[in-house]
């Protein structure tokens, strides 16, 4: 970046007093908003000052266009990219709280499942319970009852059918 006391700063202030005004005018048409059309003619002429030969410019408002063209596209990237950011948060599910009517429904339907148990026998609604909740095999639920595996099978078709009846 050229310093304060360099021809490189004085022309770049010296585009920046004559041609400030019509860039920011020029950019404001172009994105109806002047509040972007200033900061993007200050990035203009950040990136102007970068450059090293500023007298061989002929045509300042030419040069100016240019380079406030490039900003610009740089600037709509940004800008599809923040919004296709801002449109993927939106679309991700909100956190899973069941509404309170979802939890009377869920507390009552409980309910109806826990006087349906209390209509099993006690073998019948400890098997059913085993298998529903706890996710055990036949097997290995007839082994820690010490039941037969039949007797099982006869449990869990006592507590369907239960559930069907329940349900009806």
């Amino acid at each position: 970046m050229p310093s304060a006391s360099t021809p490189q700063h004085r022309e770049a202030a010296s585009l920046y007093t004559a041609h400030h005004g019509w860039l920011q005018g020029w950019l404001r048409r172009r994105l109806g908003n002047g509040a972007d059309a200033a900061d993007l003619a200050q990035d203009t002429f950040v990136r102007i000052l970068g450059v090293r030969d500023l007298a061989g410019v002929q045509e300042p408002r030419a040069y100016l266009t240019t380079v406030a063209k490039g900003v610009l596209v740089n600037w709509y990237k940004r800008q599809a990219l923040e919004r296709a950011y801002l449109e993927a948060l939106a679309a991700l599910p909100e956190p899973v709280a069941p509404s309170p009517e979802q939890r009377a429904l869920v507390l009552e339907t409980l309910h109806e499942i826990d006087t349906m148990l209390d209509a099993l026998p006690p073998i019948v609604r400890r098997t059913f319970l085993l298998s529903q909740l706890d996710g055990m095999k036949y097997e290995d639920i007839a082994q820690q009852l010490e039941v037969s595996l039949t007797s099982v099978k006869r449990y869990m078709a006592q507590a369907f059918r239960q559930c069907l009846v329940a349900m009806a």
